[in-house]
């Protein structure tokens, strides 16, 4: 019996990276408050709110599906950095940056609703900006146009001109879903892409 996979998701970043595992998938986006608690460090963060996702979603789903949530922040200095939404946002975000160590946290949730195995996991990756001048600051973000991307840029587009270093296990954790960890998971929780 096949397993219905969803991603509960409604970024196309995430959907174009999932689409490279060659599986079959239907969205369903969820619905909740993702407002930070008050002193909630951001892997606490992440995990509470990628876990929530799937929590919206699971009484939708069927008893043979298998769901996929996932939520990434960008700390710099200890602190969440969030999406810049306007070209002047995302300029001040680049120059704070310039020179300096951003690091991201992705969660992913994996559920299966018919053996009732989940499986949570954390990605971390960093990247080490370059001493950007105005100029590129300025003629990246009119290039890319990464106002819907947490830190300003987008990794695999031009904004890897940004960057002087990366740092972790995969690079795809980078762009919203950790490829090599939902592969894992899946397989965790029954359901292996290479099957």
């Amino acid at each position: 019996m096949t397993q219905k996979l969803t991603l509960g998701s409604s970024s196309k970043y995430r959907q174009n990276l999932l689409n490279r595992l060659g599986l079959a998938f239907t969205t369903l986006t969820p619905n909740i408050d993702e407002s930070r608690l008050d002193n909630e460090a951001p892997e606490q963060y992440i995990e509470r709110i990628t876990k929530a996702k799937a929590l919206a979603l699971y009484s939708t789903l069927d008893n043979n599906s298998i769901l996929i949530t996932s939520d990434q922040c960008a700390t710099y200095n200890g602190s969440i950095i969030g999406k810049p939404h306007t070209r002047n946002n995302a300029i001040e975000q680049l120059r704070r940056f310039s020179g300096q160590k951003v690091e991201f946290l992705t969660g992913l949730y994996v559920v299966n609703t018919f053996n009732q195995l989940n499986r949570y996991s954390l990605s971390t990756y960093s990247v080490i900006f370059r001493n950007l001048t105005e100029h590129e600051i300025q003629n990246y973000i009119d290039i890319d146009s990464p106002l819907d991307c947490a830190g300003s840029f987008k990794c695999e587009s031009l904004g890897v001109a940004l960057f002087e270093q990366m740092e972790g296990c995969d690079p795809s954790s980078l762009e919203g879903l950790p490829l090599i960890e939902t592969c894992n998971s899946l397989r965790a929780v029954g359901l292996n892409p290479l099957a």
